[in-house]
C-alpha cells in the first residue's frame, strides 16, 4: 500500500471501508508468518516421514539397479524404468507435499480468514509507473523491510554459528565412524540448526503480523469528511430526501382534498381545525375521516368544503380530540359515536329543511 499522509485520518474506519478494502485483497497478512510455519511444518513432517521415505528411496534404488542390468534392456524397457521412477517419487513425497499445502493454506486462513478476490491481480498502471515504483523502492515501508531482512540475516547467521561450535567436538570423533553414522550427524545437526531458525523466524513473523495489521489499520482511517460523504452516499443526499418527502407530502394533501367534496360534514376548531367526515349509510358501516388539517391546509378544507356545498359544524371540543386520534382514512371510533351522530343528524335535518 503506497505511503501517504495520515495526519487528516483520525477517525477509525467504518464497516464499509473495511469490506471494501477487504474485496480488494487490502487485508494485514504476514508473508514471513506463513514462510516460518511452513517451514516448522515442513520440518516436522519429514522427521515423521523421514525414515520411512529414506527405506522406500533405498529399495527403490536397489530394484532400479537390479532391473538396470537385466540383459533385454531396450528403449520400451528404460521408458517403463522412467515412468516407475516417477510413481514411486510422487508416492515417496506426497504425504510431506499434501502436509506443506495444509499448513500453507492453514497459515493464510488464521491471518485473514477465507477470501478469494482476483483484484489484485488486476493490471493497473500505477504498477508499471516509474514514478510509482521509485517512490515505493524509497518509501519508509520499504527501508522497514530492507532493515527486517539484514536483521533476519544476521541472526540466522548467528544461530547457526552458534549452533555449529557447540557441536564443533564432535566433528573430531566423526573420522573414526562410518559414512552412515557421518550422515546421521550431519541431518541431526542441521535439523537442529533449521529448526532453531524456524522458531526464531516464528517470533519475528508473529511481531510482523502485528505491525501489517496496525499498517493496515492507519491506512484505513479515514477523514471526517470522507466519514460524511459516505455517510451521504449510503443514506442520501439529505437535501433530496427532504425533497422526496415534501413531494409525498403534497401528493398526499391533494388527494385528501379531492375527497372533501365527497364529504358529509367538516367539523372545525373553528380556525385552527378542520376534520371532513363522509358517511354513507348504504354503503358505510360508520363515518370515516377523509380529511384534515390545521392551519392553511384547514383553511384548504373549509373552502374546498364551502364550494362543494358540504356544511361546516364548530365542535371545538370534539375537532381537537380527534384531529389527535383518528388518522385520515380511518372509521371513526367508538368514543366519539355520540358525538359525530349528532352532528351527523343535524346535517341530515337541515338537508331536509333545504330540500323542503
Amino acid at each position: 500500500m503506497p505511503d501517504q499522509s495520515y495526519e487528516d485520518k483520525t477517525e477509525a474506519p467504518t464497516e464499509k471501508r473495511r469490506q471494501e478494502a477487504r474485496d480488494k485483497g487490502n487485508v494485514p497478512k504476514s508473508t514471513d508468518l506463513t514462510s516460518a510455519l511452513v517451514l516448522i511444518g515442513s520440518l516436522l513432517l519429514l522427521k515423521f516421514f523421514g525414515p520411512w521415505m529414506f527405506h522406500r528411496m533405498v529399495a527403490h534404488f536397489q530394484e532400479m539397479f537390479a532391473l538396470i542390468s537385466h540383459p533385454q534392456s531396450d528403449y520400451s524397457f528404460a521408458a517403463g524404468l522412467i515412468v516407475k521412477a516417477i510413481l514411486t517419487l510422487c508416492i515417496i513425497c506426497w504425504p510431506v507435499c499434501l502436509g506443506i499445502l495444509v499448513v500453507g493454506v492453514f497459515s493464510n486462513i488464521i491471518q485473514v480468514g477465507i477470501l478469494f478476490t482476483l483484484q489484485p491481480l488486476a493490471p493497473k498502471l500505477e504498477k508499471i509507473n516509474p514514478l510509482s515504483g521509485a517512490k515505493r523502492l524509497f518509501s519508509l515501508r520499504s527501508f522497514v523491510e530492507l532493515l527486517k531482512n539484514i536483521f533476519k540475516l544476521t541472526i540466522i547467521g548467528f544461530v547457526a554459528f552458534v549452533t555449529v561450535q557447540g557441536a564443533f567436538d564432535k566433528f573430531v570423533g566423526l573420522g573414526d565412524t562410518s559414512v552412515g553414522a557421518i550422515l546421521v550427524f550431519m541431518l541431526s545437526l542441521s535439523f537442529t540448526i533449521i529448526l532453531r531458525i524456524a522458531l526464531i523466524l516464528l517470533a519475528m513473523a508473529l511481531f510482523d503480523f502485528f505491525y501489517q495489521r496496525y499498517e493496515t489499520e492507519r491506512g484505513l482511517k479515514m477523514t471526517k469528511q470522507e466519514i460524511k460523504e459516505e455517510h451521504r452516499q449510503s443514506e442520501g443526499d439529505p437535501q433530496i430526501k427532504a425533497r422526496v418527502r415534501s413531494l409525498q407530502r403534497e401528493m398526499a394533501r391533494r388527494r385528501m382534498m379531492q375527497e372533501v367534496p365527497k364529504a358529509t360534514v367538516v367539523v372545525t376548531n373553528p380556525t385552527h381545525l378542520a376534520i371532513a367526515i363522509r358517511y354513507e349509510p348504504t354503503v358505510m358501516d360508520t363515518p370515516r375521516v377523509v380529511a384534515k388539517g390545521k392551519r392553511l391546509v384547514a383553511e384548504q378544507i373549509k373552502k374546498k368544503a364551502l364550494e362543494a356545498g358540504i356544511p361546516i359544524v364548530e365542535d371545538k371540543p370534539l375537532a381537537r380530540a380527534m384531529f389527535d386520534k383518528v388518522n385520515v382514512g380511518d372509521d371513526i371510533p367508538l368514543q366519539f359515536f355520540s358525538a359525530v351522530a349528532e352532528i351527523l343528524a343535524y346535517v341530515y335535518r337541515l338537508r331536509k329543511r333545504v330540500a323542503a
